[in-house]
C-alpha cells in the first residue's frame, strides 16, 4: 500500500505518520509538506518524517501530479489551522485550504486513486444550542477557516471522482504531545501555562463547550478511513471523529489541569463578552462506523502525555504564548516580517527553508 501524506511535517502530522507506520510496517509512506513548521521540532528523539519512506517539499497550490501517480491512498492533512490565522490570512487559507485542497482530490481520481481522507473540523458547527451536533445537522461557521473545510466537503461530493472512496473526518479540536507540538490549542495551552508559570488564565468566561480528541486516537480515525469498506460509509462520508465523554467545558478543563499540576492557581475572566465558538458533538455515528478505532485516550490521558513530553523538552518558557516555535500565527508573522514568506504564505524564491537548502 503506498500512502501519500500532505502535511506530515505538521502537528498532526507526526502522529499519523508514527501511527501508520506501527500498524502498516510493510507500507509506502510518502510525505508531502510546504515546511512551514519544519525546524519545529518539540521531540529528544528523532524527527518525526524519519518513519517516512520518502519526504517531498512543496506548496500544496502547485503539488505535481507525477506524485499521486501508484498511490492507493492520500491523507490530507496539509492547511492553514485555526481561526488566528484564517483571520489574518483570509485569501491565503482560501486558496489553501479549499481551492487547492479540491485540486488534490481531482488530481487523485484521476491518477486511480481509491481513497481520498480529508481532515476537516467540528468547528463547523460554530455555535449551538444544547443539543449535540450531529452530521445531518445545520451547520453554522463562524471563521473562514470553518468555512473552508464546509467548501471541501461540498466540493468533494460534487466532484467527479472515478470511483474514489472519500471520507471527511471531523475532527475535534486537537490536543496531546506531538513530535511538533502546537500550544495554541486550549488543552494543550493550559498544560504549559501550568508547567511553566504555574498559572492557568481562562480568556473567556469558561463556559464554552470544546469537544477534544487526542493526537493519537486521531491518528487512529485516520486509519479507520484509509482502511473502511465501502459498507460502513459509504462512497462519500462525513463522521465527527471523537467521543462523547470528551465534550468539555473550557472551565472544567483548567481545573482538570490544575488537579494534575499542583500549585497551579486558574484565573477566569468571568468579565469577558461571550465566546461564540460552543458546541458540544454526537459522535454515535463513528462509534457505530469504526468499533475497532475508537478514541482511547481520556482527558488525564492527553494531560499526563503533555506533561512528560514538555518535561522531556526542558520546557520553561512561561511567555510562550509570544514566542514563535508553538504558536502557528506567530510562526508565520515572523516568516513574513523577515520577508522569507509572501503575504500569500508562499516561500520567496530567494529565500528557501532550511530543509530544501539541505536537501
Amino acid at each position: 500500500m503506498r500512502v501519500l501524506i500532505t502535511g506530515s511535517l505538521g502537528y498532526v502530522g507526526a502522529a499519523v505518520v508514527a501511527h501508520l507506520r506501527a500498524r502498516c510496517p510493510g507500507a509506502e509512506l510518502v510525505g508531502f509538506d510546504s515546511g512551514l513548521f519544519a525546524d519545529c521540532l518539540t521531540t529528544a528523539g528523532p524527527a518525526p518524517e524519519t518513519l517516512l519512506n520518502v519526504q517531498h517539499f512543496g506548496d500544496l497550490r502547485d503539488i505535481d501530479a507525477s506524485l499521486l501517480c501508484g498511490a492507493d491512498a492520500v491523507v490530507h492533512l496539509a492547511g492553514i489551522s485555526n481561526d488566528p490565522i484564517g483571520a489574518r490570512f483570509e485569501a491565503a487559507t482560501d486558496a489553501i485550504n479549499r481551492a487547492a485542497s479540491l485540486r488534490l482530490a481531482a488530481l487523485a481520481a484521476a491518477a486511480g486513486v481509491r481513497r481520498f481522507v480529508f481532515a476537516s473540523s467540528c468547528s463547523i458547527y460554530g455555535t449551538a444550542d444544547s443539543a449535540a451536533r450531529r452530521e445531518s445537522d445545520p451547520l453554522n461557521p463562524l471563521t473562514a477557516y470553518a468555512r473552508s473545510k464546509i467548501a471541501v466537503e461540498d466540493g468533494l461530493r460534487a466532484l467527479d471522482r472515478g470511483g474514489m472512496q472519500v471520507t471527511c473526518v471531523r475532527f475535534a479540536t486537537a490536543c496531546g504531545m506531538s513530535g511538533r507540538l502546537r500550544l495554541d490549542l486550549v488543552l494543550n495551552d493550559f498544560v504549559a501555562a501550568a508547567l511553566a508559570a504555574g498559572r492557568i488564565e481562562v480568556l473567556s468566561d469558561g463556559a464554552p463547550w470544546r469537544p477534544l480528541i487526542d493526537l493519537r486516537d486521531m491518528a487512529r480515525a485516520i486509519e479507520f478511513a484509509v482502511t473502511r469498506p465501502a459498507e460502513a460509509g459509504g462512497e462519500v462520508l462525513s463522521v465527527n471523529a471523537g467521543s462523547d465523554s470528551r465534550n468539555h467545558r473550557v472551565r472544567d478543563l483548567a481545573a482538570a489541569v490544575a488537579g494534575a499540576v499542583p500549585g497551579t492557581s486558574v484565573a477566569i475572566n468571568t468579565a469577558a463578552a461571550p465566546d461564540a465558538r460552543s458546541y458540544r458533538v454526537d459522535f454515535s455515528l463513528f462509534r457505530a462506523l469504526a468499533p475497532a478505532h475508537q478514541p482511547q485516550v481520556d482527558l488525564g490521558g492527553s494531560i499526563d502525555g503533555l506533561l512528560r513530553g514538555l518535561r522531556a523538552i526542558g520546557f520553561a518558557d512561561a511567555a510562550f504564548r509570544r514566542g514563535d516555535r508553538m504558536i502557528r500565527l506567530n510562526r508565520l508573522g515572523t516568516l513574513v516580517h523577515a520577508s522569507a514568506l509572501t503575504g500569500d504564505l508562499r516561500w520567496r524564491r530567494d529565500e528557501p527553508t532550511p530543509h530544501r537548502a539541505a536537501a
